[in-house]
């Protein structure tokens, strides 16, 4: 009897599992850093061509636009550290998504770490990899690889201005729709680095050297 039994109680689960795992299996994936509708470009359907490795500005433009979030290098004031190089995650957006300017607007707090150390010396260096999107994983290349394209820039950080505070916020909140609801408290403000120099690392042989005006000079869509 107990044979019997055992049998019809996993039928009896797997029928009601059944349509649990048919809802999984065919509902949108949330992916990559934010699912659908945020900025996302890891949607293997939507994430562009990497552009020619020979024009090293243009991968510069890309992997500023793909990315939505990159490691700012900042020297540390904390005890203990003072003086260190001191690196923290940082969300970020150059634009809309397919309408990047190649300016990394950030939305900061003084509450943050990073932001002390700024107030102080307001020289940093921003990494930022398309190790973050499915281009490295698609081709199997390790994040260290520079054939995973990764650029570095190196400026100062700086709150805008009045009149670009309208582009920060709207590529920010477009592609971070979080933000919005961040607790005022915290005294949230908008700030861009300052770029004066760009690596980009996409191929062996090392960096490539890319000028501010090589840079923006890039027309990207």
């Amino acid at each position: 009897m107990a044979g019997p039994a055992r049998g019809s109680a996993r039928a009896l689960l797997a029928a009601l599992l059944a349509p649990v795992l048919v809802a999984l299996l065919v509902a949108p994936a949330a992916r990559g850093r934010g699912g659908r509708d945020h900025g996302d470009w890891d949607d293997a359907a939507r994430l562009p061509p990497l552009p020619p490795r020979e024009d090293a500005a243009r991968v510069a433009r890309f992997v500023t636009h793909m990315c939505d979030w990159g490691a700012l290098a900042t020297i540390s004031t904390q005890e203990g550290v003072s003086g260190w190089p001191f690196a923290d995650v940082l969300s970020l957006s150059d634009g809309l998504p397919g309408a990047g300017s190649g300016v990394p607007y950030f939305y900061l707090s003084p509450l943050q770490q990073s932001v002390g150390n700024l107030q102080e010396n307001p020289y940093a260096t921003l990494t930022m990899s398309l190790a973050q999107t499915n281009f490295c994983r698609k081709h199997g290349f390790d994040p260290q690889s520079p054939l995973c394209a990764h650029i570095i820039l190196a400026g100062t950080v700086t709150k805008v201005n009045e009149t670009e505070m309208d582009i920060a916020k709207q590529s920010l909140f477009v592609r971070h729709p979080e933000m919005k609801s961040w607790p005022s408290s915290h005294n949230w403000f908008f700030a861009k680095l300052n770029i004066t120099n760009i690596w980009v690392l996409d191929y062996f042989g090392g960096p490539k050297i890319v000028t501010p005006e090589e840079y923006y000079n890039v027309t990207f869509q």
